[in-house]
């Protein structure tokens, strides 16, 4: 095993060993039962459960470290571990080990008129490395994931939580061990240095099948600009929340507040509210009001500045501002139309939600919008591979290959064709 800040080599030495040992380990863990592999992530959880206090520790020195370096609020809520979200990373792993298990179902089958017997089946997709950012809790969730799937995984968690993403690794690692899984399949990069990014978009020699990139703006554009295998990944959450003349008030406040506020610094967070004209004299003031009340900052276009005094005025720059943050952009649009509209000028294919009790407008904003996920009646912040019943997330690709929306286990297998035949020839 690597240690961590392990120094004796350069860091293309350290991932080059990586990723030898990463290929070395997928054959294996390709062929490895759906109950070893129920076992030891039930071990992960249970040790993640046993080592509370060892995780927490470590957390509290990334947690001081980010202070002193300045981390923003929003990155500091990421980064911050507690007791409940230490139980929460152990019940994902448990609800992943409780998954049917994706390798080698038989996705379609046919049969040809010269008898040959066609099936598509599941398969890994092979080595993965995550790159992210702050949240040590991805971790365990990509850990977990891709061993359900079938996947080594190669994990570059970011210098800000190297602490405690080695506390959780070490409890994947005892989990490996006592199903008596090749411990390599999963493996953190044990250093800081930032070439070690730049290895793993290289690929690795061939080692490296797929990349998830988890964090900022400014990782994911570098990802995707230089990686050289393939990407599963999205840009921006700018999120859309749109209140119809026809949603209920109540229901129309609650699921603002919700989408704004619940984590400002989820890539599910609502960062712009958009409201129907025709209903301006009605939803508007009070849903503002009941933002403003739960410590929203809102930058609001000009017809709303005239009925909401406690607004910001709003520049161009609002529109395609992912805030990550309690502030958020208010603007009056004419119906879904004027909904849709916007949404397609200006959205990054995330998330968008309307609030609507008329199915007409609902079944037009699903079918002219294309982003990954659409809502009705429910908060954006509902973008996530656990709430979606996928156990846990890498992350949300907002791209049209393969995976789109949360990537699961399922977007974390490819497949294969078998044909069985009976001695038949080609003419």
């Amino acid at each position: 095993m690597l240690k961590l800040h392990e120094k004796s080599r350069d860091t293309a030495a350290l991932m080059a060993e990586m990723g030898r040992r990463a290929r070395a380990a997928a054959r294996p863990l390709a062929v490895a039962s759906a109950e070893r592999k129920h076992a030891a992530l039930i071990a992960m959880a249970q040790a993640i459960l046993r080592r509370e206090q060892n995780i927490l520790d470590a957390n509290a020195i990334d947690i001081r470290n980010g202070g002193e370096s300045g981390l923003s609020a929003a990155l500091m809520d990421r980064l911050k571990l507690d007791p409940a979200r230490i139980r929460a990373m152990a019940d994902g792993i448990s609800e992943i080990a409780g998954l049917r298990d994706p390798v080698g179902d038989v996705i379609a089958a046919w049969d040809r008129p010269n008898g040959l017997h066609i099936e598509r089946v599941r398969t890994p997709l092979g080595v993965v490395g995550v790159i992210y950012e702050s949240r040590p809790n991805v971790t365990a969730d990509a850990g977990a994931l891709c061993l359900k799937a079938g996947n080594p995984v190669i994990l570059r968690g970011g210098s800000d939580s190297l602490n405690s993403s080695a506390a959780i690794h070490a409890c994947l690692v005892e989990g490996l061990k006592a199903a008596k899984l090749p411990e390599d399949a999963i493996q953190l990069v044990p250093t800081a240095d930032r070439a070690a990014v730049g290895e793993m978009l290289k690929g690795l020699s061939g080692n490296i099948d797929v990349i998830i990139p988890r964090g900022g703006k400014n990782l994911v554009e570098r990802v995707q600009n230089e990686a050289r295998v393939p990407v599963f990944a999205h840009l921006e959450g700018i999120c859309h929340l749109y209140i119809d003349r026809s949603a209920d008030l109540e229901m129309a406040v609650k699921i603002a507040v919700n989408a704004k506020m619940r984590r400002t610094g989820v890539c599910g967070a609502a960062e712009t509210l958009l409201v129907d004209r025709a209903v301006a004299s009605t939803h508007l003031v009070p849903t503002l009001e009941a933002l403003r009340t739960a410590g929203c900052e809102i930058h609001a276009d000009a017809e709303v500045l005239k009925v909401f005094a406690y607004a910001k005025p709003a520049s161009d720059a609002d529109w395609v501002s992912e805030y990550l943050d309690a502030i958020i952009a208010v603007k009056l649009v004419d119906g879904v139309a004027g909904a849709i509209e916007h949404i397609e000028a200006f959205s990054s294919h995330h998330t968008e939600a309307i609030i609507a009790e008329d199915a007409n407008a609902v079944e037009r904003f699903f079918n002219e919008i294309d982003s990954a996920i659409l809502l009705h009646n429910a908060s954006t912040q509902f973008a996530d591979g656990g709430e979606f019943g996928m156990g846990a997330e890498i992350g949300i690709a907002t791209g049209k290959m393969h995976a789109r929306g949360p990537v699961g286990v399922e977007q974390l297998t490819s497949f294969k064709y078998r044909v069985r035949g009976t001695g038949q020839v080609r003419p």
